[in-house]
């Protein structure tokens, strides 16, 4: 066994890393496949760890830098966990002005979380 499939162990079950394994092998050679399997690998993992990182780029054959910095661009990727349900707060000037800020901490306070 590979130390990447260790780590990738820790996380994920074995059937989850194989179905990994496929959704690269489905887009490797293609041209713009990275975000197609990022999109893939989120779905079915649900979130995209440094650990599924690496292998998404050794099996795509792109630098980590790479998949790393369109991971981090979208807001659509995590790299960790989220909750079932997502709740976002607009504090763009209008919003924050008619209390979007206020809103934001009162969840903040309710719920414990940021």
């Amino acid at each position: 066994m590979k130390a990447e499939d260790t780590e990738l162990l820790k996380e994920f079950t074995p059937e989850q890393v194989a179905k990994l394994d496929s959704i690269i092998d489905k887009h490797k050679g293609k041209a713009g496949g990275l975000i197609p399997v990022l999109e893939e690998a989120q779905v079915c993992l649900e979130y995209l760890p440094m650990s599924v990182q690496k292998r998404i780029a050794a099996g795509l054959n792109l630098p980590l830098s790479r998949v790393y910095g369109v991971v981090t661009f979208y807001s659509f990727f995590t790299m960790t966990p989220r909750g079932k349900h997502t709740v976002r707060v607009c504090l763009g000037t209008a919003c924050y002005v008619r209390g979007g800020k206020a809103l934001a901490e009162a969840l903040q306070k309710q719920f414990g979380i940021k």
